[in-house]
Parts: C-alpha cells; structure tokens; sequence
C-alpha cells in the first residue's frame, strides 16, 4: 500500500514513511492510494478476535511495509485488559430507544483518543528504533488529544512532546491531566486562543520544511493517518458486536470537531462494513452540521467559534474534512486542491449544486444535526434518570442527533467521547450530582502544573521547541 497527496504534490509513499509526518509537502494530507475491501464472509470470521487481534487484520492492508509478526506484537501489546481495564476493549452497551453506546473511554487518559493513541506510541517507537531516528511530536488540542498523546509518549525512547492547547478553554480535569506531567520529555504550551489558533500554529511550522526537517517535527494530531487507521478498528469491532447477523445494517452517531473520528467510520464503510448511516454530530460550532445540510462550508472565525460545554468540539476548521472531500470528489486531487484554494481565497466553498453533493447520503451514508448546552443537560438528565448511568458532554450530543434520526429495526450506536468526570461542572449543572472520580486521578487538580503560557505565536512555538531540542 502506498499513500498519495488529497492535493496530488507528494510521490507514493509507505505507511512508515508517512506514519512520523503530518502535513504532506504540498499542504495536504496523507491518503491510501486504495480502500482495501472486506468481504462479508471475511468478517463473519473475525467474529471471535481478540481485539488486537482485529486490529491486525483492519491495519495490515494498511501497513505493508513492516513485517506482519512486528504488527501483530503492536496491535497485541497494545489492547490488553492491564491498559483498557477490560478483555472487551470497547463494549458496546444498551442504551434504549434502539441506542446503544460504543464505550472508548477504557483507556489511561478516560478519552477515546487512548483507542490509537496507544497503538501510535508503540508504532512511533518502534519505527524510531529500527531507524535511529527521533522525534520531536508538535500537536494541539482542544482537550483530549494532548493528554491522550502524552500518556502514550511519555518515556518512550527517541521522543519529545509539544502540546499546544487553548489557554483556559479546556476543564480543570483536562488541564491537570496534561500540565501536571512531570516527564521530561512532555511539554505544554497554553496559547491565548482558541483550538483552530493552536491548530493553525501547527500546521504554519509543519509547512517550514527546513525547520520541519531540522527539528525533526511530525504530529499526533487526528491529520496523523497513523491514528486515524487505528480509529477504523473500533467500528468493525462494535459491527460484530452489535449486527444479529453478518450483513445486517448498523449505523453509527459520532461526537464531531476535527472529523478524524466519523473518517474512520466513513473509510470502515468505503471498506466495505456494512455501515448504515454516519451521523455527524455537532455542538453550537455547526459548521459541519451547515454543510451536510447545505453543502456549504464556511469555517468561522476565532471571533465566531463558541467557548461551550462540550468544549473538545469547539472547532471551526476541520482538519480531517479534507480526506473525506477528497473521496467526495472522486479522489481527483486537482479538484481539490481548487476548491481549498477558493477556501482559501474566499473563506468558504459550495457544492450544493455539485451532483456528487446531491447524492453524498444515499453513495456515503452522512446525515448530521446539532446540539445546545441546553440540549446537553437535557440529554444528559434523563440518560441518568432512565438508566441510572452518567455520560459526558460531547456523548449527550451525539445522543441528542441519534434520537432525531434512528431507523426502525437499524441498530445506532452512539461513540462515546469521554468519562463524564472530565467535565463533572455541567454533569452537575445536569443531574444535581458529582461524577466519581476513577482512583488513579483522585486529587490531580491539586497537583503542581508544569505548563509555559504563550501569545499566538508561530515564532515563539518555534523557538521554544529550538530551545528545548538542542537541534
């Protein structure tokens, strides 16, 4: 498998090549040159895999290029009861009305962000190793990302983290997780601004190719295609846990900022899962929801973007959008590289009249809807009051969506976001009462926060990375 430019300005490239990358040299993102298909009778025999095991065979059409015994360790290292808390990895529980709730907050950091993340570190280290090589990781985050990546980096060889994040937009908890790391090789950058103003940052060094180069910078951010090919596992994993039988409809409500996540659904799909339909679900930041419904796009302005309650969703400017236009306009990278120069030039483009537009829900599967804070509580009290179970913020949205635009007999699993003790302000705000705070993070908000604060500043980030590398 080799991966390509959505813009069309890189030479075919191998998995290895791109996993330490972010940006492709031309602006745009990695993609596989081909989505390997998985027949039905394929999947009724991935039905009792493990779930390493199941990551092994989504990811080995994927990763051609190390040995498959090298990929089945990372995949089978990686999903262990001793890091997920269980043998299932992701279960997949009743919720009612034909909902159901995918669990992915298993993991170290209680985000789904752990599913790939994990899987990322070991891949990172192992690849750094057999090359000699190391890695200075430059990501941002609007919540989740940052600790998920530091947790999973944190003392491996060859590896230093610069996180970027908002500066006072996250929760206390997401805070403390990530600023209170003491390792060496984690450091945190607050900005003064929002997530797509850290996002910008990242992607204005990772096209300095001289810098790029000599400070040895790649990404864990959801552009990563490394993560977002882990992601692909936990949809045919809760497919076969949900489907009464091989072939029968599912569909899937996601959580959606930076669509990293509902990709992974929509390229489980183009693989061939039998995935009813992607529900894209978004907070007061609607732009995605605008789109689906109009075929519009117009990414707002810092000045425009909403501080909410589901604040890991607060983000205007999909990255990953890119891959999934990219499909949409039959992978012809010239059509797109035109269309995210009017982006560019004109702060938005339409396709309402483009006939591939016209047919993106019956050819792809997308519908999408929105949610308020209003909406959330709401969702969130009767979730409790019904079930007796606490979910989070983001969570809640996606359940709102879901309800507007389940089918009779059509299973909806719901991809759960997060703990709610990550957001315990609004779960009380919601339900009178204080999520339970898991053991392991009893009193991280009291602890001593190691975190360097910055204005919006691409030299700045820049020197500060110079600075710490002694590249």
């Amino acid at each position: 498998m080799k991966y390509l430019s959505s813009r069309g300005g890189m030479t075919p490239q191998d998995f290895s090549e791109i996993l330490l990358e972010g940006l492709a040299p031309d602006g745009g993102l990695a993609v596989p040159e081909f989505y390997p298909q998985v027949a039905l009778h394929v999947l009724e025999s991935w039905k009792h895999l493990s779930y390493g095991e199941l990551a092994f065979e989504v990811l080995r059409p994927f990763v051609t290029d190390i040995p498959e015994a090298d990929l089945k360790v990372l995949t089978t290292k990686t999903y262990t009861k001793a890091v997920y808390g269980t043998e299932e990895i992701t279960p997949v529980r009743e919720l009612f009305d034909g909902i159901k709730i995918l669990e992915l907050s298993n993991g170290p950091t209680l985000a789904f962000k752990d599913m790939a993340m994990q899987l990322l570190g070991n891949l990172f280290e192992y690849q750094l190793a057999r090359t000699n090589r190391e890695l200075n990781i430059l990501g941002a985050t609007s919540g989740d990302t940052g600790s998920a990546a530091q947790y999973a980096m944190r003392g491996k060889k060859g590896v230093r983290v610069f996180m970027l994040s908002p500066l006072g937009k996250m929760s206390a908890f997401q805070r403390a997780q990530m600023y209170s790391l003491q390792d060496p090789n984690i450091f945190n950058i607050a900005v003064d601004g929002l997530f797509d103003d850290c996002q910008d940052i990242v992607k204005a060094v990772s096209e300095d190719l001289l810098y790029k180069s000599q400070q040895k910078i790649g990404t864990v951010n959801s552009i990563n295609w490394g993560r977002i090919s882990a992601q692909v596992v936990y949809y045919f994993n809760a497919y076969l846990r949900t489907a009464e039988k091989i072939g029968d409809p599912v569909s899937f409500a996601v959580p959606s900022g930076n669509f990293g996540n509902v990709l992974a659904g929509h390229i489980a799909r183009q693989m061939g899962l039998p995935i009813r339909k992607l529900i894209v679900a978004t907070n007061e930041n609607n732009v995605l929801d605008e789109f689906f419904k109009t075929g519009v796009y117009r990414p707002r302005k810092s000045a425009e973007t909403y501080i909410t309650s589901s604040p890991s969703m607060d983000i205007s400017k999909a990255s990953n959008f890119e891959r999934f236009v990219y499909d949409l306009l039959g992978r012809d990278p010239k059509a797109l590289k035109a269309l995210w120069q009017t982006l560019a030039k004109e702060g938005q483009f339409d396709l309402s009249e483009d006939s591939r537009f016209k047919h993106l829900e019956t050819d792809f599967g997308f519908q999408s809807g929105s949610s308020s804070h209003q909406n959330r509580l709401d969702t969130i009290r009767e979730v409790h009051a019904r079930t007796g179970t606490l979910i989070d913020t983001h969570t809640a949205d996606a359940v709102k969506v879901a309800r507007e635009l389940v089918e009779p007999g059509v299973p909806m699993v719901v991809l759960e976001t997060a703990l709610p003790v990550k957001f315990a302000e609004t779960i009380q705000e919601a339900t009178g009462q204080m999520p339970a705070v898991p053991p392991q993070f009893m009193g991280i908000e009291g602890l001593p926060q190691r975190v360097v604060e910055m204005p919006i500043s691409v030299d700045m980030v820049k020197a500060f990375i110079a600075q710490n590398t002694g590249l």
